[in-house]
């Protein structure tokens, strides 16, 4: 029945804890799987008081049970064992507390235990966590190396020494966690958290000693796996020994068998990579020594032709090819000079034969009309007195035609019968001594 209550008529706190205990006593026993947490076995007491912690979630829950019960489970019972509880409910409405009162506390064998974390395995590589897609590639040398691990372990003296043997500048960021119990995931997810969002820390390696099974359970709980799987930066698994294999192995981004392993993945051997660089050096050494000597040898075999090893030889036997040119050149144009020479020659003597100076030259005249430069090839054509032009081989005089037979003048009527006769005169000269021009 639900309670009534008002601002006016408010419930007693016994009323309402009464019915809270009466609801809550109306459930009955119930089986309940946990981590166990906070023993507390009190001298003279029957009664023991611990708490039963969810292992996924951030749930706990009270439990009381007789000291015969706890000691029936033995020393199997002790912080963060996995236990699956029988009991009741119950409301104690004068504390107003609630609790569970046990009657009987089973452990959890290995067997259930491997086939819940095959379960959760299973669960999580559905989902794509144990991908190698999603892993990242460590970096070559890190400006700093976060490590969470347990408070003065050997997993941490380690990591530390082995680290700055190999790199003595390395800077190591501790973060000292509980590596066991129930407490322990929680703590490491902070310590991933915070060294997470330090810029400086490029790497971060979880480490832990060997152990059991139980106590290798923190390291395959599902808060902190998605948790690793969430951070940004690339982290180390150095869980345990070689044959240890929780799940966090799967989740991180790489997985040492060691915590000295994890030193040895994280840091490079700064007397490895001067070695390294050493012999890479020698190695370019070398390769640039052989293409030297290879090139070397190329050039040589270009000086060592002809035409490179003596270059004015090609030239002098070039010049030598022009001179015989030249040379033929000029001996045929000189035999063609000659040839036209000749030709010309022939020609000229063919011409002066055949040119009226070869007649001049025989002793004839070409007489001309001096004032009209027609040639006189008729006497009749001529009148008394006319000037004329006569051309000889030595040169051209003028001539006056003279009548001694009585011509007449020029313009006056001549005879019909007979042709009159033209008698050249030539100025200072007489023209019965020289003679008539034919």
């Amino acid at each position: 029945m639900a309670l009534t209550s008002s601002p006016e008529q408010p419930l007693p706190v016994r009323t309402v804890s009464r019915a809270l205990g009466d609801w809550i006593n109306r459930l009955g026993r119930v089986w309940v799987e946990g981590q166990v947490t906070e023993i507390s076995r009190r001298p003279g007491m029957n009664t023991v008081f611990l708490t039963l912690r969810d292992p996924v979630a951030d749930v706990s829950l009270r439990v009381t049970c007789a000291r015969a019960v706890c000691d029936a489970v033995g020393p199997a019972l002790a912080d963060g064992a996995r236990v699956v509880v029988w009991g009741k409910p119950s409301f104690h409405p004068g504390r107003g507390t609630l609790s569970l009162a046990v009657v009987e506390i089973r452990p959890v064998g290995v067997g259930a235990l491997l086939a819940r974390l095959e379960a959760l395995r299973q669960l999580l590589a559905s989902e794509g966590l144990f991908a190698a897609s999603r892993k990242r590639r460590l970096p070559f040398l890190p400006a700093a190396v976060g490590l969470i691990t347990g408070r003065a372990s050997a997993a941490e003296r380690d990591v530390v020494e082995n680290a700055r043997r190999r790199w003595p500048a390395v800077r190591i960021v501790v973060r000292e966690v509980a590596v066991q119990g129930p407490l322990a995931a929680g703590q490491v997810i902070d310590a991933l958290r915070e060294l997470d969002a330090d810029p400086e820390v490029d790497v971060i390696v979880i480490a832990r000693g060997g152990g059991s099974l139980e106590d290798l359970l923190p390291f395959s709980d599902e808060a902190l796996l998605r948790a690793v799987a969430a951070a940004r930066t690339p982290v180390v698994s150095a869980i345990g020994h070689e044959q240890d294999s929780p799940l966090l192995d799967h989740v991180a981004d790489a997985r040492a068998s060691t915590p000295t392993d994890a030193a040895k993945r994280v840091v490079p051997d700064v007397a490895e990579q001067a070695a390294l660089v050493a012999n890479l050096r020698a190695r370019a050494r070398r390769v640039l020594e052989q293409r030297l000597d290879r090139e070397g040898r190329a050039l040589a075999d270009l000086r060592g032709r002809p035409a490179l090893a003596a270059p004015r030889r090609d030239l002098d036997r070039r010049a030598e090819a022009i001179e015989a040119l030249a040379r033929r050149a000029r001996r045929c144009v000189a035999h063609a000079v000659d040839v036209a020479g000749r030709d010309l020659a022939h020609a000229t003597a063919r011409l002066r034969a055949l040119s009226p100076a070869a007649t001049l030259d025989r002793g004839y005249a070409l007489v001309q009309d001096a004032a009209t430069g027609a040639v006189v090839r008729d006497p009749a054509t001529l009148a008394a007195e006319q000037a004329l032009r006569v051309r000889v081989a030595a040169g051209v005089f003028g001539a006056v035609v003279t009548d001694p037979t009585g011509a007449a003048p020029r313009g006056s009527p001549t005879s019909s019968t007979a042709p009159p006769s033209a008698v050249l005169s030539v100025p200072g000269q007489d023209p019965a001594r020289e003679g008539a021009s034919p």
